[in-house]
């Protein structure tokens, strides 16, 4: 037996990838990606075997691809790789075979240039030839098949051994061969599941926002403040748009909750007109299916949301599987929480914090009415234009719970992505992006040193690719990371370039852009006067210290023009002595991009650089030309080159062009 209850057939075929769970859950890959498919496959002698990756698309057609030995060879590891070019539910198997052509020529290499068993050889070489002709008549090609019939002639007894194998294995009859050659004991395992998602399941840029800070003025004389709106938030989608984001992210956009409302800071003592968190869900105004009236309504939020398609931008909305005191959950379906034996509803806690505002799910109880209510939750949103969800804490609920919906949203809306914010143990979050999540947020908040962020990146892109899709962050409404809280300007430079290059998802939350760092403790990560708990108009011009939109305007533009910058698994670290010089490759077919990023915000950073040109598929002696896409400055390369890298000036973005 093998994976997925498969017998082992004549030739056996193991260790086959991507396959999750024993094909439980649906591998993923996106449209246009290149997705690499492994198996071992071997047999008992010396004859040779082939093995063959046959794809299903999700109209059904079969799509057959040989595969290869992989390096190094002679272990039995075979490789193809494929571009699924449409979205939507496909399947792949491997099939393992006698090829009785490729023992022939490793038999005609041998023997005929020996004189060793001339006219044997010959008589199989000549059956072999003629019957790849009888195949290539029945696939009604009959060019191929005369050509065939010449070769098959040429194998007469005492034929030239010199003539006979410049022609039978000549670039002509091997082309021919792979194509009408026999195949014998074909074995095939099952089918396995393959989900190829729109292209925006892998690449993506992201931009956080708060709506209520946008245009919200506060009265001089009373100090109270008028909250911003929808309609009052289309200019900046307009400058995210201009920065080159692709997704506008939008906290819970619900009514909030007044019981244990939050002041500043998270205080328990709200003043008059303090506005609360918005993950504090719902109050008489309505829950998860409503908007808070302070922004609009739905024809304001359907504005919002053509406003953004028109400038090329999708709108995510958060999904915050929680309720405030208040919610109407909670006076409808009280069976929906837990309630603790002194008869009140165990409100959320994250010892030493406490959350009053925030009652959690309970998933046990009623699971029918909960699950329902959740889809038609999502599924309103989607009416009305939203096709990205980022899910707040999913690790807090049931992996069946997601199981369910995932698999439900994508029978129906198979273009819905799901973002998982989930910093958790590393198993429960692999097993999110294996029931269905799209894209994961990751520990590269909290990855600084040189090593671990080589040894993460690599993780991610080799052990993990098939079903966790990563998102570099370099901050959130939550996290103020503690680099960023002491390095200046050039720290978020050095952060933003990281994130942008190393994973074709990246994100940040507003205000990054001004450089805002301050915490409110020391050694805390939280934001002094979060955005969470209060109103935060800002000047994006950044006053005289200026802004970031420039530097992030460029990150997002060679992102696009570079594919080497729009997939995962094609990442290789080279080295530099320096441990505070970073050097990476990324390469797509013709893109090839170069990275060179100091790690230090404060000081002048040297080192040498040594590539392996192999890696970017150049000769090992090629000098080449690359241009910064941050400076626009050329230069000319080779595998050994130097780099100063300075505060003002801490990162490089090479694009190659081989000279």
């Amino acid at each position: 037996m093998s994976e997925r209850g498969q017998v082992i057939g004549r030739i056996p075929v193991t260790k086959v990838s991507p396959v999750l769970e024993g094909g439980a859950y649906a591998a993923k890959a996106t449209e246009g990606e290149l997705l690499p498919i492994r198996a071992t496959v071997f047999r008992e002698g010396h004859d040779a075997v082939a093995a063959t990756v046959v794809l299903t698309d999700p109209a059904g057609r079969e799509t057959h691809v040989r595969m290869q030995p992989c390096e190094p060879k002679g272990f039995d590891r075979w490789e193809a790789l494929v571009r699924p070019d449409t979205a939507g539910p496909w399947t792949f198997r491997v099939e393992g075979w006698d090829d009785p052509w490729a023992t022939w020529v490793h038999h005609a290499e041998i023997k005929l240039p020996a004189g060793i068993d001339v006219d044997l050889v010959c008589a199989e070489g000549r059956a072999l030839f003629t019957e790849a002709a009888e195949a290539a008549y029945e696939g009604a090609s009959p060019g191929a098949a005369r050509r065939l019939e010449r070769l098959a002639e040429a194998c007469i007894p005492g034929a030239d051994a010199d003539t006979l194998l410049a022609e039978a294995l000549g670039d002509d009859a091997q082309e021919l061969m792979a194509a009408y050659a026999p195949r014998r004991l074909v074995s095939p395992t099952p089918d396995y599941p393959l989900f190829v998602d729109r292209h925006r399941a892998l690449f993506s840029a992201w931009y956080e926002f708060f709506p209520r800070s946008q245009g919200a003025t506060q009265d001089p004389d009373t100090g109270e403040w008028t909250s911003g709106t929808f309609d009052s938030s289309h200019e900046r989608l307009e400058a995210a748009a201009a920065m080159g984001f692709d997704v506008v992210y939008l906290p819970p956009i619900h009514p909030i909750g007044t019981q244990f409302r939050k002041g500043p800071n998270n205080t328990l003592t709200p003043a008059e007109g303090d506005p609360g968190s918005p993950w504090a869900i719902g109050n008489t105004e309505g829950g998860h299916d409503a908007i808070h009236p302070e922004l609009g309504d739905f024809d304001a939020f359907d504005r919002f949301v053509a406003k953004a398609n028109s400038l090329g931008l999708e709108v995510a909305l958060d999904f915050a599987l929680q309720a405030s005191p208040d919610h109407p959950w909670v006076t409808e379906h009280p069976e929906w929480f837990t309630e603790r034996l002194d008869g009140t509803i165990a409100y959320a806690e994250n010892p030493p914090k406490k959350y009053q505002d925030i009652y959690p799910i309970n998933f046990d109880r009623d699971r029918e009415g909960i699950y329902a209510e959740c889809l038609r939750i999502i599924r309103l949103w989607i009416s009305h234009g939203v096709k990205i969800f980022r899910v707040d804490n999913p690790h807090t609920k049931p992996v069946e719970f997601w199981a369910w919906l995932l698999a439900e949203v994508r029978r129906t809306d198979p273009d819905v992505l799901f973002l998982a914010e989930a910093f958790t143990r590393p198993e429960m979050m692999g097993m999110l992006g294996k029931v269905g999540y799209q894209l994961s947020y990751t520990y590269f908040t909290w990855r600084n040193e040189k090593w671990e962020l080589e040894e993460y990146v690599t993780e991610l892109s080799t052990e993990m690719d098939t079903f966790y899709r990563p998102s570099f962050w370099v901050n959130t409404p939550d996290i103020n990371p503690k680099f960023l809280q002491t390095s200046g300007p050039a720290g978020f430079t050095i952060r933003a370039v990281l994130a942008a290059t190393l994973s074709p998802s990246w994100g940040m939350y507003s205000g990054y852009e001004l450089f805002e760092h301050e915490p409110l403790k020391v050694g805390g990560e939280e934001y002094l006067d979060s955005e969470k708990y209060a109103f935060r108009p800002r000047d994006w011009s950044g006053g005289e210290q200026g802004n970031l939109n420039t530097l992030i305007t460029m990150l997002n533009t060679v992102r696009r023009e570079q594919p080497a910058l729009q997939q995962l698994r094609d990442v290789h670290f080279h080295h530099a002595p320096n441990a505070q010089v970073m050097v990476y490759s990324k390469r797509d077919g013709d893109s090839r991009v170069i990275v060179v990023c100091s790690l230090d915000p404060r000081g002048v950073q040297e080192s040498e650089v040594f590539l392996d040109l192999d890696e970017l598929g150049l000769d090992a002696d090629a000098l080449f030309l690359v241009r910064d896409a941050l400076t626009a400055q050329t230069h000319m390369w080779g595998a050994r080159n130097f780099v100063r890298l300075t505060p003002a000036e801490p990162a490089h973005i090479f694009v190659v062009t081989p000279v």
